[in-house]
């Protein structure tokens, strides 16, 4: 008997922000996306054989994005999220480094540890 991915699952919707770039005006702003979280249930269901015991081992908790497209916050004009990514398992998210911590390893990295306060005077 094939196992319905409802009796392994429990879906529960989230909401994630990204940053994202508009294509048209350029600008970068802060997106709200939606995602569905499938978390495997804690125990099989009744009437899995060896192989469904099996697979269920094998199963991982994942991400599936709802949202393929976004409103620009500055010019009002629709465009595809940039990623490739429609499904991300939960245990990849995990270690991932946040938006200011990676900031602050490009700005480190570029050799911008910080931005130099001005001086008051004038070259030319």
């Amino acid at each position: 008997m094939a196992m319905d991915e409802r009796q392994l699952f429990t879906s529960r919707p989230e909401t994630r922000s990204g940053r994202y770039s508009c294509p048209k005006c350029r600008r970068t702003n802060e997106y709200s996306i939606r995602w569905m979280r499938h978390s495997k249930k804690s125990h099989l269901p009744g009437g899995a054989d060896a192989a469904d015991r099996a697979k269920f081992a094998k199963l991982r908790d994942y991400l599936l994005r709802l949202d393929d497209e976004v409103t620009c916050k500055t010019c009002g004009r629709r465009f595809e999220v940039p990623s490739q990514h429609s499904l991300m398992f939960v245990d990849q998210l995990e270690g991932l480094p946040n938006d200011e911590e990676l900031e602050k390893e490009i700005a480190a990295a570029a050799g911008e540890a910080a931005p130099a306060p001005p001086t008051g005077t004038k070259t030319d």
